[in-house]
């Protein structure tokens, strides 16, 4: 037998062992955090987009704990093209609402079709937007145009954006993924992003109102094909 042949076979019993000693331990952590309500598999199941959140603050040192989450996701290259805005000045959240306002009059309110009077419009969709801008925190999840990898930014940046949002319900905090309902261009003039960067959503973050219940899924079979389509 060649030396060849035993190093591989060295090579393949210490593999062996460590995935049985990480496996080991993934079933130990596994049973620690079910124990203490903080289940990788619950936290699957129960993540929601939760579109009304209560007025408490949420604590910088959790904040850094979801973005510290986030910033582990996978990345092309290990280029790490992201970069996190987190807002919680109270007047800058409402620049943002009132912006976002503006700009559905500018596109959608017609004064020779319109039922009701411009004032009107403004109101009703403040009132559809007080939800989304009832939390205390928002996070604008944004990618480095100058990053080593750019063209690949356009999947690094959902990856983060799918970590902060799995972290932060795991710590009790209700997400959800903006994009239409508070523009790009909005979000970049009111909080003065750069065209270096681009926006992949903004996302409210706090304690919800309530937890909605979980909209209808299809069955797990309508997603998978096994060796071929």
């Amino acid at each position: 037998m060649n030396s060849n042949t035993n190093n591989r076979r060295n090579f393949l019993k210490s593999s062996a062992l460590i995935g049985s000693a990480s496996l080991l331990g993934g079933r130990v952590h596994a049973a620690e955090n079910s124990e203490n309500g903080t289940d990788l598999w619950q936290t699957f199941s129960q993540r929601r987009s939760v579109r009304s959140y209560a007025s408490d603050e949420v604590p910088e040192a959790d904040i850094l704990k979801i973005l510290d989450a986030a910033r582990s996701a996978p990345t092309s290259g290990n280029q790490q093209p992201w970069k996190f805005l987190v807002v919680r000045d109270k007047a800058k959240i409402k620049q943002l609402q009132e912006a976002c306002i503006q700009n559905m009059v500018e596109k959608f309110y017609k004064p020779e079709s319109a039922n009701q009077t411009q004032a009107e419009f403004e109101n009703t969709a403040r009132e559809r937007m007080n939800g989304y801008f009832s939390a205390p925190v928002y996070i604008v999840i944004l990618t480095d145009n100058e990053s080593r990898y750019p063209t690949y930014n356009h999947w690094d940046g959902p990856l983060a954006a799918g970590y902060l949002m799995l972290a932060a319900r795991a710590l009790g905090y209700g997400t959800v993924h903006i994009t239409d309902s508070i523009p790009d261009e909005v979000t970049k003039k009111v909080f003065k992003i750069t065209e270096r960067y681009t926006r992949v959503c903004i996302t409210p973050l706090g304690k919800p109102t309530e937890w909605p219940d979980s909209p209808p899924k299809k069955d797990l079979g309508e997603f998978i094909a096994f060796e071929m389509l």
